[in-house]
């Protein structure tokens, strides 16, 4: 079989079929998946070019990151970079959208350049349940729970979300702040976002506070302009908050230049919490106060864990990284707290 066969039977031309299997980002999701579905179906494997051939003569670790804009990843995938090169192993990096199905494309790649192993930074699990089967590769996921999956050959790494989310409402709520509004990500229960807003979700029913998602979230890409753009939608409908909730550190700080374009001042007006603790929250304006969550550490065990799977055989292993509070300046008391 063909590519011209491919583009027959899916009903795409043969330019269309070729950016699909290329991963070009100019392509519907749905011509994506109509064509991925032929290839599937006839389990089409494409010659791989002089670069994939190149590629092939020494087996490499593959590492997807999704989302162009998370600077956790960034700081992560640097660390990784380094430490795998000190172990003699060579990295190929696929960035992808945050909405992207990094298993499938994982899949796509694996056939192409044949890595040794596969690294995910960031996931979503239900696209690891529909697909993951497929792939026998050693495999580490960063920064989400796999262990209720079950895949002898993922093992995971993450920080409790839940539990840091639950904290910092516990750290507003104890700053008099009643009405909080949260930023970011998807509600879908297969997504990271989803762990930290049941635990906002558990502090305000602790702190016998009412939660109306509707009302009080506002979900959105993470990145800086999304969180900007979120922002001001959530204060349009609910001008009366006096602290947010951030799920990135760039959601917040596109946050906060929301706020100020609104007339809002941090914290004097609206306290901002943000969560991953990049570099960057130490030098915005205000300082920001957010979950740290430990980059170079899941970096060093991330690599450790895949290595041990691929060289020594190890089981799948499945670990929690402590989170830390770091307080900064853009947190601040309510006047009605005496």
């Amino acid at each position: 079989m063909t590519i011209k066969d491919i583009a027959r039977l899916s009903g795409f031309s043969v330019g269309t079929v070729s950016r699909v299997l290329n991963n070009h980002p100019d392509v519907s999701d749905d011509t994506r998946e109509k064509v991925m579905a032929v290839v599937r179906e006839h389990d089409f494997q494409p010659n791989t070019n002089a670069k994939h051939l190149k590629m092939q003569a020494k087996s490499s670790i593959a590492i997807m990151v999704k989302g162009t804009n998370n600077m956790l990843f960034a700081d992560i995938l640097e660390k990784a970079q380094s430490l795998l090169m000190e172990n003699g192993e060579e990295a190929v990096i696929a960035y992808l959208d945050e909405d992207a199905n990094e298993v499938e494309h994982a899949i796509r790649l694996t056939r192409e350049r044949r890595p040794k192993g596969l690294m995910f930074l960031g996931g979503d699990l239900e696209y690891f349940r529909e697909s993951f089967d497929r792939i026998s590769l050693p495999s580490v996921l960063l920064t989400h729970n796999a262990s209720e999956l079950g895949f002898p050959n993922l093992s995971s790494l993450t920080t409790d979300d839940t539990a840091a989310a639950s904290k910092v409402i516990d750290y507003l709520v104890s700053q008099g702040h009643k009405s909080i509004g949260v930023l970011g990500g998807n509600p879908s229960n297969s997504q990271i976002s989803h762990s930290r807003i049941v635990g906002c979700a558990s502090s305000f029913e602790k702190n016998s506070l009412d939660f109306d998602p509707d009302k009080q979230c506002e979900p959105c890409r993470f990145s800086m302009a999304d969180g900007y753009s979120a922002a001001k939608r959530l204060i349009a409908k609910n001008p009366d908050v006096t602290a947010i909730f951030a799920l990135s550190d760039v959601i917040a700080i596109g946050a906060i230049r929301a706020l100020q374009d609104l007339g809002r001042q941090v914290p004097e007006d609206i306290s901002v919490v943000g969560y991953d603790g990049v570099p960057l929250s130490r030098y915005s304006v205000p300082r920001l106060t957010t979950v740290r969550q430990d980059a170079s550490f899941m970096a060093k065990r991330g690599v450790e864990m895949l290595l041990h799977r691929i060289h020594n055989k190890r089981p799948a292993v499945h670990e929690i990284v402590p989170f830390q509070l770091v307080h900064g300046e853009s947190v601040d008391r309510t006047e009605k707290i005496t």
